[in-house]
């Protein structure tokens, strides 16, 4: 713990069951390496998900971009304020991006660069190599897939 951060003490958590559908793979094995927010022009990393859901991919290459969910496995959970700078300045867990949270769920909007097979490419994780993996879905800024160019549009003679 930092200077000035505060905890609590939690009973082990028995009341939800969430199902890993996958692995994340970045090239950050420590958290002192790991961007604070990921960046669209950061490295390839590689969604790696159960074959079983591959299926489940069918559409998502029609989108730029995804929101990916993820377990922080490696987060303490106990923290109510926290000293992000290391300054000993607090801030309330529930108003930063920490991944210290009682519920340790990431979220990353990511560019979708290519599918392949049951593996997603993409640039803009901000996560540890081996993060469990939650969830996928569309940008929830762009639910409609993208659009073709409309026949003339963009096209010279």
């Amino acid at each position: 713990m930092r200077v000035n951060e505060t905890a609590i003490t939690l009973d082990p958590p028995s009341n939800a069951v969430l199902r890993f559908i996958g692995e994340i793979r970045t090239p950050w094995a420590a958290r002192a390496d790991c961007p604070r927010q990921g960046r669209h022009d950061g490295p390839n990393c590689r969604i790696v998900l159960d074959p079983v859901w591959q299926a489940a991919l069918k559409g998502l290459g029609d989108y730029d971009k995804i929101e990916v969910l993820y377990w922080l496995d490696r987060s303490r959970r106990d923290l109510t304020l926290q000293s992000p700078r290391g300054d000993g300045a607090t801030i309330g867990t529930f108003a930063l991006r920490s991944p210290v949270r009682p519920n340790p769920i990431g979220t990353a909007l990511v560019r979708l660069l290519r599918i392949e097979g049951s593996t997603l490419i993409v640039r803009g994780l901000d996560c540890l190599d081996g993060t469990p993996l939650l969830d996928i879905k569309p940008d929830r800024c762009a639910f409609s897939p993208k659009t073709p160019p409309k026949p003339g549009v963009g096209q010279t003679a």
